[in-house]
């Protein structure tokens, strides 16, 4: 992965960055770390935002520009939009909540078989995380206190979660699932409102 791949690549997991906090990433100068998100911005790819911190001048930040983020695959989005408006159309509101319940009852067998052998939450959630990654949702699992902190940095199904909020709210009552009475999950930050850039999930273990 070149130097413009790894800077797009942190731009996407870690959000809005400085020039400074980026050289560090990448192990380059500020100077050379500006360069790189200059050329992003250049392209069309970045795009610079300031941000007053207390005290002092503001600070430059630099985030993806929406064509940026459409550099990280949707999967297949035109198809599955397609057919999610030929299954509204033919089935109405009630065929395309069963079908979402399909969905989410196929990848609840799926997790569930991925997650064989994972002994207690620490573990299961290390499943989900490396199962999510591999669907495309570049997730990563964080401690939080008591608890830990999901956090999926890209929405590879983001077109369809759009015209179709029940796959939002079927992913949330999967995880819940999968993760059983042990835990307690709650969606903390959302990719579709208030313009958020992913989803983050807490997760905090249940006394027995």
């Amino acid at each position: 992965m070149n130097s413009a791949d790894r800077a797009l690549y942190l731009l996407k997991t870690r959000g809005a960055l400085t020039a400074q906090a980026l050289a560090a990433e990448l192990g380059l100068t500020s100077m050379g770390a500006r360069k790189q998100l200059q050329a992003l911005e250049e392209k069309g790819l970045a795009e610079t935002e300031t941000q007053a911190q207390g005290v002092g001048r503001p600070v430059q930040l630099w985030r993806l520009s929406e064509r940026g983020h459409g550099r990280f695959p949707d999967r297949h989005s035109d198809l599955t939009l397609q057919l999610l408006e030929q299954v509204r159309a033919v089935f109405g509101e009630a065929g395309l909540e069963r079908l979402i319940q399909r969905r989410e009852e196929q990848s609840e067998a799926d997790y569930l078989r991925a997650m064989s052998g994972a002994e207690g939450l620490p573990q299961r959630l290390d499943a989900l995380a490396r199962i999510r990654s591999q669907e495309g949702y570049m997730a990563e699992l964080q401690p939080d206190g008591a608890g830990w902190l999901l956090l999926e940095n890209h929405c590879p199904i983001c077109a369809a979660a759009r015209q179709c909020q029940g796959l939002c709210r079927s992913e949330l009552a999967l995880f819940e699932r999968v993760l059983g009475p042990a835990a307690a999950v709650e969606r903390v930050e959302h990719a579709l409102a208030d313009g958020g850039r992913r989803c983050v999930y807490r997760i905090v273990p249940l006394p027995d």
